[in-house]
């Protein structure tokens, strides 16, 4: 299950049909900018399918764009030619066609796991690592003298 924002509260993985829609990217919005707020900016121009911001994955705190899919091309063609520019929570929003779709979840999974360090930065750290624990010893020996 993903914990994706959706408007409806319906919290599957994808809405239905992604196929067919017509996806548009919101740039430069605030933090504290929901769902429910880009629902109201954008329905004005047709049926949307669905909304989705991403958001950090360790803080859970918006990244500062979203995407919007409509079914219809005609209405996305005329949000983008409106919104393009707005003021959305005090800040002017940029709006443009997505150019790629959604990366598969198995691939975003795998892409945090695949890390791997080069020869050299490996040794540097296991280099500090042993330096590190040379120090806590030195340490810990010091202030036992002294107890």
């Amino acid at each position: 299950m993903s914990n994706r924002s959706r408007a409806d509260g319906d919290h599957r993985s994808t809405p239905p049909n992604i196929d067919v829609m017509h996806s548009l990217k919101v740039d430069n919005l605030t933090y504290r900018t929901r769902v429910e707020d880009l629902r109201r900016y954008f329905e004005k121009y047709g049926s949307i399918g669905d909304i989705y911001i991403p958001r950090d994955q360790f803080s859970r705190s918006s990244r500062g764009y979203a995407f919007i899919r409509y079914f219809k091309k005609r209405d996305a063609e005329e949000a983008l030619d409106r919104m393009d520019g707005a003021d959305v929570d005090g800040r002017e929003i940029r709006v443009q066609f997505a150019r790629y779709g959604r990366a598969s979840t198995s691939e975003s999974r795998d892409k945090g796991r695949r890390r791997r360090y080069s020869p050299v930065r490996r040794c540097c750290f296991q280099y500090f690592h042993r330096e590190y624990k040379k120090l806590i010893y030195g340490l810990s020996r010091w202030f036992a003298a002294f107890t």
